[in-house]
């Protein structure tokens, strides 16, 4: 695990020094190789991941899968709330964190999210929205194989998030890769709907999702940044 973390961190370092091709017209200086990257995604979700994702909401009753998504969730809150607080946003920060403390004890360890009941909103903060809070550039759009969009601070931000995650307190492998990919058809799974529409729609799928997460990421740091 900790060797992945580090190639991770090596390799988008190393693409930090590209970041410089990147300027407010053209975010993606890398698009040849970001499209062959994203064409490879795409066939991929079309033959494993999208048929594994709807069996799995096909099969699984709606409260079994509601409680993978809750538990997951769950985890994030609390790494969201160090997140906060690195951020110097302290009362979400302990909203977070009360979150945290509310769905682990009364929710089962999170399987039941008791703490949006109690009037505790999520924030999903990660680190590269930290980075970015601190002024860190985005630098240039990237499309890591399997991960998907990412910019060159989100890259950097993603390693550390990493080490947050459930899966990285487990020790055995067996039991990392069947969190790792429970996870993941957790989360393909509750986007079916939204893929499905976006195929319908989308004339050149590749932009839109690009400039859909560029304009997402950059509204999370600015909208955060303007209720302060």
């Amino acid at each position: 695990m900790t060797r992945r973390l580090l190639s991770w961190l090596v390799v988008a370092w190393l693409s930090l020094a590209g970041a410089g091709c990147a300027t407010v017209d053209n975010p993606d200086p890398f698009e040849k190789v970001n499209r062959g990257v994203f064409a490879f995604n795409e066939a991929a979700d079309e033959a494993v991941i999208r048929p594994v994702a709807t069996v799995y909401r096909d099969v699984l009753p709606m409260f079994v899968r509601t409680g993978f998504s809750n538990f997951f969730g769950n985890v994030r809150d609390a790494w969201s709330s160090v997140n906060l607080f690195l951020q110097g946003r302290f009362a979400e920060g302990f909203s977070d964190m009360m979150r945290f403390g509310s769905n682990t004890v009364f929710g089962m360890l999170g399987v039941v999210d008791v703490a949006t009941e109690l009037g505790f909103e999520r924030h999903g903060e990660d680190f590269g929205l930290t980075l970015g809070r601190w002024g860190v550039p985005s630098g240039a759009y990237i499309v890591w194989p399997i991960f998907g969009p990412s910019t060159v601070r989100d890259s950097v931000g993603l390693p550390v998030d990493q080490l947050a995650a459930p899966q990285a307190f487990i020790s055995p492998s067996a039991a990392q890769y069947t969190l790792t990919a429970t996870q993941l058809i957790s989360t393909r799974a509750s986007l079916l709907q939204a893929t499905n529409l976006l195929d319908d729609i989308a004339l050149d799928k590749y932009t839109f999702v690009r400039d859909a997460y560029l304009q997402r990421r950059r509204s999370r740091i600015f909208s955060d940044e303007s209720e302060q």
